[in-house]
């Protein structure tokens, strides 16, 4: 143990003496480890708010899109098509054993008016079913029941966002906004969601309306009793596959799809989309962690070009190390210990600027960031590992000196 720290010591006191070398070779190792941990960080924290706003989007949900309309060979979008009525979502209800909730909508952008603000946003008309499968809870008053969608009531929703800019801080209960030329008054407010990973709409940037209000009296439609979408969720995760399967059997015997014919509708279920976008996040994290472990091999070269450097200026030394009784193996230790302490002070440096850096870029860019003590290990023992791979060869220089040449080297 005394040897060790006497080593240790001895590594410690060469150091200091080319302080500004020791600074510039340790430089690499530290810029190496604090990218690594600031990238890393950034990759996972992403990863970790996709995961959450997937799993915000509702509870084992699964989406049932309209097919799309093909028109002078052109194939328009999902949903152009009118293939999914108000019976297919009771069906579904009904016969579907592992489909717990259904509920079916249809949305469109409209002007929305409050006083004199105004505000452009998403108008959506679902029924009651809908907040339960989505398991999204009110901030204040509460959601639309039955009886508003059979009597198609004009009473309505809001989003978070909706109602920060149309209220400015003004109790929006009780009130009346105009969709349309039409009055509605305002029952609830609901938590705010934030915006869905990948580009889609703000959640809370939208108005909840019944559904036989929003097909009446807003948004018309050519054919009555059509939806663009169903929701519904299954019984549990581990039914998802099965509500999906017996979700579209009945809707192709429901459409009266032939064996030889594709589906004119499209099933999604969260569990793909979370298991695409986690593949995506991990592919970034993968690529983010190894440009910045670049830097970690950078620094171990410039480990080894400074221990090479060294062998040479302290030959003599060596020399009479061997003389007064040395071994090999403890010549070796000697420049091997110096490189790891070389290697582990940069890396400590790494890791406070890593941390430091990675805590810094979420308020500034408001970026999320995820730092676990797993990768802060990871990270530090590579940055031994680089000054034991790349010490490795000076040291096994130094060792193999012979002692009368090293002793006349001038």
């Amino acid at each position: 143990m005394k040897l060790s720290l006497e080593i240790v010591r001895t590594a410690l006191r060469t150091l200091r003496q080319h302080k500004l070398r020791s600074a510039l070779t340790m430089l690499g190792v530290t810029i190496g480890v604090g990218s690594v941990i600031a990238m890393v960080s950034m990759g996972q924290g992403a990863r970790a708010l996709v995961k959450a706003q997937i799993e915000g989007l509702g509870s084992n949900m699964l989406f049932v899109f309209a097919g799309s309309t093909t028109t002078g060979g052109a194939r328009f979008g999902t949903g152009t098509a009118f293939t999914l009525t108000i019976e297919d979502a009771r069906a579904i209800q009904r016969e579907c054993l592992s489909v717990a909730l259904v509920s079916y909508g249809k949305r469109e952008t409209n002007q929305v008016v409050y006083g004199n603000q105004n505000w452009n946003t998403v108008i959506t008309g679902v029924t009651p079913e809908y907040r339960l499968i989505r398991n999204w809870t009110l901030s204040s008053g509460t959601f639309f029941t039955d009886r508003d969608t059979e009597r198609a009531t004009t009473v309505c929703v809001l989003g978070q966002k909706v109602a920060e800019s149309l209220f400015l801080g003004e109790n929006p209960l009780g009130k009346t906004v105009i969709i349309k030329k039409v009055p509605f008054r305002v029952i609830g407010v609901m938590e705010s969601r934030g915006a869905i990973a990948g580009g889609e709409r703000d959640q809370d940037d939208q108005i909840f309306i019944p559904f036989t209000t929003a097909e009446w009296k807003i948004m018309g439609s050519v054919l009555p009793g059509y939806v663009s979408i169903i929701y519904a969720s299954a019984t549990s995760n581990e039914a998802i596959p099965e509500a999906e399967e017996q979700i579209k059997e009945l809707l192709r015997q429901r459409h009266n799809i032939t064996k030889d014919q594709a589906d004119d509708f499209i099933i999604m279920n969260l569990r793909d989309i979370a298991a695409f976008r986690e593949a995506t996040g991990k592919i970034l994290t993968y690529l983010l962690g190894s440009i910045a472990s670049v830097s970690l091999v950078v620094g171990g070269i410039g480990i080894m070009n400074i221990m090479l450097v060294s062998v040479s200026e302290r030959t003599r030394e060596v020399g009479i190390r061997m003389a007064v009784g040395a071994k090999r193996r403890d010549i070796l230790v000697q420049f091997l210990v110096e490189s790891v302490v070389l290697s582990c002070i940069g890396g400590l440096i790494g890791l406070a600027l890593g941390v430091g850096g990675s805590q810094l870029l979420s308020l500034i860019g408001r970026w999320p960031v995820l730092i676990s003590p797993l990768m802060i290990l990871v990270a530090f023992s590579f940055s031994v590992l680089v000054g034991v791979v790349f010490g490795l060869y000076p040291a096994n220089q130094a060792s193999r000196l012979n002692p009368i040449d090293a002793l006349r080297y001038e």
